[in-house]
């Protein structure tokens, strides 16, 4: 169990990972930053990240409705998407959503390049990361 800054810095020493932050998705805020940001930026970085994945999180697209029936989805503490991958011409960006005990609306944000990174290791080791996480 980590808390964000613990969880931040283990996220930096993933292979090729530029930069890293914790996003609330209902605010665009980054609740923690390390490393750097993308245009060297973190908190638009951090509000743009947040509109992608607050739209994708509510999308009914991206349900499983036809697998689930609305019993069952109602239980669920969970959103339907887990991780978004992002792929850009130089680097990836990787988002994670962080699932708690309550109401989260938190994801973790990674920024690699392209060239230094593997980017079945860094979804990986961002699970574990989330996973570990412990937010107070």
């Amino acid at each position: 169990m980590s808390g964000i800054d613990a969880c931040l810095s283990e996220a930096l020493a993933i292979p090729g990972v530029r930069g890293a932050s914790l996003v609330d998705w209902t605010t665009g805020l980054a609740l923690g930053v390390a490393g750097e940001g993308p245009n060297h930026d973190h908190e638009t970085a951090a509000a743009e990240a947040a509109e992608l994945a607050r739209l994708t999180f509510e999308s009914s697209a991206f349900t499983q409705a036809d697998q689930a029936g609305p019993a069952e989805q109602a239980e669920r503490a969970d959103g339907p998407v887990e991780d978004l991958i992002v792929t850009a011409r130089g680097g990836y960006h990787l988002i994670r959503f962080v699932e708690t005990a309550f109401d989260s609306s938190v994801f973790l944000y990674l920024w690699l390049d392209r060239a230094e990174s593997n980017l079945a290791v860094a979804r990986f080791r961002l699970r574990d990361l989330t996973a570990a996480l412990v937010l107070s």
